[in-house]
């Protein structure tokens, strides 16, 4: 599900890596992952407003992921040195609300290389 689709994400987000190393704000990083995408073709939306639900029922309050990818990929861009508990399970959730299915992880953080997990959610 999505594979190929985050393989051209994480793709992107190593050239963004590559290019800047890691040091700067999750912004910067955010804004050159976007140019990247938009080089590479890859259809993305910035910050956009998903529903959640509760119970099947809708609620007044919504989600804003960093990027939202294809029409059900959920995107979180960190920049720490490692990726915590807490990162896994606040995107966790996010899909499980959303009721999304897929969710990558992306730390430009590290000093070695980028940091990236993907979390399948089966709802």
């Amino acid at each position: 599900m999505y594979k190929q689709e985050g393989y051209n994400l994480v793709g992107a987000a190593i050239e963004v890596y590559n290019t800047l190393g890691h040091g700067f704000l999750e912004e910067v990083y955010q804004e050159c992952l976007e140019i990247e995408l938009k080089l590479r073709d890859i259809p993305f939306q910035s910050h956009p407003k998903l529903i959640l639900s509760y119970k099947s029922k809708q609620l007044e309050k919504y989600y804003i992921p960093d990027l939202y990818l294809y029409d059900g990929i959920v995107v979180e861009l960190k920049a720490v040195k490692q990726l915590s508990e807490e990162h896994f399970a606040q995107i966790m959730n996010y899909l499980r609300a959303t009721e999304k299915p897929i969710g990558y992880l992306l730390n430009f953080g590290c000093t070695e290389k980028l940091e990236w997990k993907r979390i399948i959610m089966n709802h």
